[in-house]
């Protein structure tokens, strides 16, 4: 135990919740991509296993880079990631791969690699008003000194988000919120920017009305619709998610046991919490919930904790955005909640969603470690400049 101590320091609950849904993910994946290896790997199952496993495997390394850096290092690149996010959203917006109407990839030259720059940008975001708001604590009522520097990065970096995938966009727009909640923003100017982001929505749809543009918002007024309406057999997604949901019952039907992943569009991201209660039924489900939810309450335990305002602002945001992010996900699956196209963090197949999934949990690891050390051993950091 002391070997594990000295190598994987942080919260050992958090640690263990990950091997649960880095293990959970693995089988889930390889039942579901059946279908996606006959259709472009001549039937190589085992492909997108071993692909999957890599990616999470890179994920887990960049976990346990990210909680052995002080958590202060974090402060330190916030302004320089948030410099970086916004150019790469704008260029993403405008030549962007172009999937489903919606441009949310940047393909790098050379390598030919495509990653989701909305992914960066969240934690780049969640750092840079994390750090705004601890070094403006002694004057954070102030409108001025205080509100304008956080809203304007949100405003910017969600309204460059929102035209290719309001889904991540309200996401990150309410974590945005919950963090200036928590870092004692006046009440007043939180539900302003609520307003402001309202009215901005609003007139992005008039102008894109005017100008003829249709992008992804077709697909919104039409899955709200159905949503609204109760219409599932208008969406072919929720119908197969529904049936695969129903026919799980308490039990399952066992792993790799899934008929409907043969239906179901992209059950190995976006609906892949309607598989794993096929397979593990009801109560794989729940404990899967269970676990999100352990990971937060953790997570709610380290801020309590903590007696630095970056801390706690760093440690609550990626919490909350993660949790936030699964818990769409789970409402989607079960029809709870309009279909989005949030994947379910450390379980759905991806690339860069996990990578800087793993990297939210290890900056919480970091923070989470920085407290649990002896008295004889913490430093007399300074606050933040």
């Amino acid at each position: 135990m002391t070997w594990l101590e000295s190598y994987f320091k942080g919260d050992r609950t958090i640690w263990l919740i990950v091997i649960l849904l880095s293990i959970l993910s693995t089988l889930a994946v390889y039942s579901s991509t059946g279908t996606l290896a006959y259709k472009y790997q001549s039937g190589n199952t085992e492909y997108y296993l071993f692909k999957h496993f890599i990616i999470l495997l890179f994920g887990f390394g960049l976990m346990y880079f990210g909680h052995l850096v002080k958590y202060n290092f974090y402060a330190r690149i916030s302004k320089i990631a948030i410099l970086l996010a916004v150019p790469l959203l704008l260029l993403t917006l405008l030549m962007g791969s172009n999937i489903n109407d919606a441009s949310r990839w940047l393909t790098l030259p050379i390598v030919n690699l495509s990653f989701q720059t909305s992914d960066f940008a969240k934690v780049a975001l969640i750092l840079y008003i994390s750090r705004v708001l601890s070094k403006k604590q002694d004057n954070i009522k102030d409108f001025k000194q205080a509100f304008i520097p956080v809203m304007l990065p949100v405003v910017i970096v969600c309204g460059l988000i929102l035209p290719a995938n309001f889904s991540t966009c309200a996401v990150l727009f309410a974590t945005s919120l919950v963090i200036m909640f928590i870092g004692r923003i006046n009440m007043k100017y939180i539900l302003s920017l609520i307003g402001i982001g309202v009215v901005a929505f609003g007139l992005f749809l008039f102008v894109a009305y005017l100008t003829g543009y249709e992008g992804r918002i077709k697909t919104w007024k039409s899955r709200i619709e159905n949503f609204k309406n109760g219409e599932a057999d208008g969406n072919y997604q929720v119908q197969q998610a529904k049936i695969a949901v129903a026919t799980g019952g308490i039990f399952g039907k066992g792993p790799g046991n899934s008929s409907q992943r043969n239906f179901l569009p992209h059950p190995y991201s976006d609906f892949i919490f309607a598989i794993i209660i096929e397979e593990y039924g009801m109560l794989g489900g729940t404990i899967v919930l269970f676990l999100y939810l352990l990971l937060f309450y953790r997570a709610m335990q380290i801020v309590k904790r903590t007696e630095r305002a970056f801390a706690a602002l760093i440690t609550i945001g990626c919490a909350f955005s993660l949790v936030f992010q699964a818990l769409i996900n789970m409402a989607v699956a079960v029809n709870l909640f309009p279909v989005t196209g949030q994947p379910l963090p450390m379980l759905s197949m991806g690339g860069t969603s996990i990578w800087f999934t793993s990297l939210a949990l290890g900056i919480i690891l970091s923070v989470s470690s920085e407290i649990e050390k002896p008295e004889t051993e913490e430093e007399n950091t300074v606050a933040i400049a």
